[in-house]
């Protein structure tokens, strides 16, 4: 097969268009061409006047030899190169427990498929429900404000990216292809192909449910099993060896071997794995508001005059700042035509995150701005991220008035420094509800500080980002997991022999498609170790 890069076709080009465009660039005739697929499409906004599509193709044609020798010289035109992932194989059969991977998010689910696909029969186990159940407690909640602590936007199966954009991006190129492993078992299980070529995939949570579901029947079609409502609350250690996990039902699980794919907001696992003595250290992660303007704006800004044409989706943007006080600020996690949600997973705390659905179709455009912290700012203390985060969050919760309304001002007003009273043109998506106040009471000065430098700053790249009437609502706290589980080269704990972190949870990753990646590469490395045991 040959790859052709960097192809490039206005935005609203038709397949006729494209097919002509191989035959051009390759030199052959239509009778030499046999098939073109799609590897790589992205879209290039950046002369508003001239939008095109920038691509990457497959293509099989009567003689490829002949063809590659002819554009020999030609960097845009090469072999295609392989695109299988090679599933491990365990050499014999577990000589005692079966391996159990903790947590059902992208790391722990692609661990275990990777583990069932191999033959070692995995056992997964969450604290939360099956994924529908999960969804259904977590619409009662931003409905009724009636949270349930172990089912909700951080737990349960699927993991906190089941309600977000569902984006499937990462830096990371994999040269065994485990990037293309996932994407590849997304659209069996039901994902739109697409993601397979698109610049910026995503699924959107609607479809995430039904293909953690599908991911869920093939693993135990393969020799996997579930067991969920089932929180870890200890582990069973001899000396510097794991040797199973206890629940809080008081159920012992003995295993050799164990993935901890517990995803980001697992405190008091982080607490307990703390008292057990597995090494800990704290890392940086990021902090802020979610600030909404109308999808309109931001199309306006990227799109010009082209913005509103059918073929083109709701914008996006991807904005940072190096503030004066040290600390970079960005926007995070941005969700076009998305909703601003409530994430927390315990009483007490208002905590908010963004979510899109696969249309993005949604009034409004909704990003994290946030500023990064540093173990400095929490005394270098391993669990001390999470008493900060904490913190905040309980002081965000008494000033949205104690009932899960998130506090909220318009922009203008907090450019400004003076509390909201009421909303304007732009009508905040969260639920429950909102408090209109003065959102520097939810974070500290410092961060409080950053973002006010920033936003000014943003608006030269967006106009209107600082729209008076654009809503700012707190508080983002979830980024990335506050704690670094110590691991060595083997994916093994360093305090713990046989126990595997793996995911965001583990301090390794992040976003889905980094954490499904990391959990595979756990599981190859305990493979490995299996055979090597055997």
């Amino acid at each position: 097969m040959i790859r052709i890069t960097e192809l490039i076709l206005p935005f609203d080009h038709d397949e006729d268009d494209l097919r002509l465009a191989v035959l051009k660039t390759l030199g052959i005739e239509e009778c030499q061409l046999n098939s073109v697929a799609i590897s790589r499409s992205s879209l290039d906004a950046r002369k508003k006047h001239s939008i095109r599509r920038v691509y990457t193709l497959h293509i099989e044609t009567a003689d490829e030899k002949q063809v590659l020798e002819k554009h020999a010289k030609n960097r845009k035109i090469s072999r295609a190169p392989e695109t299988k992932y090679i599933v491990p194989i365990l050499i014999r059969k577990i000589k005692r427990h079966r391996p159990l991977v903790i947590g059902t998010g992208p790391a722990g689910i692609f661990a275990g498929l990777v583990l069932a696909e191999a033959g070692c029969s995995p056992l997964l186990i969450d604290r939360g429900k099956p994924v529908s159940e999960r969804t259904r407690d977590t619409y009662n909640f931003w409905k009724t404000r009636e949270l349930n602590s172990e089912s909700n936007v951080q737990f349960g199966e699927g993991g906190a990216g089941t309600f977000s954009d569902g984006k499937l991006q990462t830096r990371v190129r994999d040269k065994l292809n485990r990037d293309k492993k996932i994407l590849q078992e997304l659209v069996l299980a039901g994902a739109p192909e697409e993601i397979l070529f698109k610049n910026k995939p995503h699924i959107g949570t609607a479809k995430l449910v039904k293909v953690v579901e599908n991911l869920r029947k093939k693993i135990v079609e393969l020799g996997g099993e579930y067991q969920f409502q089932s929180r870890v609350d200890d582990l069973i250690l001899e000396r510097d060896q794991i040797k199973g996990i206890k629940l809080q039902s008081g159920e012992e699980i003995r295993s050799d071997h164990v993935i901890l794919a517990i995803g980001h907001s697992a405190r008091d696992t982080f607490k307990m794995l703390s008292r057990r003595g597995v090494q800990l250290e704290a890392k940086p992660f990021s902090v802020g508001f979610r600030i909404e303007h109308p999808q309109t704006v931001i199309d306006q800004n990227q799109y010009g005059k082209q913005a509103g044409h059918p073929l083109l989706e709701a914008a996006d943007y991807q904005l940072a700042h190096h503030s004066s006080l040290g600390r970079t600020v960005y926007s995070f996690c941005m969700c076009p035509g998305g909703l601003v949600i409530a994430a927390s997973s315990g009483p007490g705390t208002v905590v908010t995150n963004g979510m899109s659905q696969y249309a993005r179709n949604e009034r409004n455009a909704n990003s994290a701005i946030v500023a990064e912290v540093v173990p400095t700012d929490f005394k270098d203390k391993p669990l001390g991220g999470i008493e900060f985060q904490q913190r905040w969050e309980e002081k965000t919760f008494l000033l949205g008035g104690g009932n899960f309304n998130a506090p909220c001002q318009l922009v203008g007003d907090f450019l400004n420094g003076k509390p909201s009273s009421e909303l304007g043109s732009v009508q905040p998506s969260y639920l429950p509800g909102i408090t209109m106040t003065d959102l520097r009471g939810c974070l500290p000065v410092y961060v409080v500080s950053a973002i006010k430098e920033a936003l000014p700053k943003f608006e030269k790249r967006i106009r209107g980002f600082t729209l008076e009437d654009a809503v700012l609502t707190g508080i983002e706290t979830r980024t990335s997991s506050p704690v670094r589980i110590l691991r060595g080269k083997d994916y093994q704990s360093i305090s713990i022999r046989g126990l595997y972190p793996a995911g965001e949870g583990s301090g390794y990753a992040g976003g889905i498609l980094s954490s499904a990646m990391d959990g595979i590469k756990a599981a190859e490395a305990m493979i490995q170790s299996i055979n090597e045991e055997n």
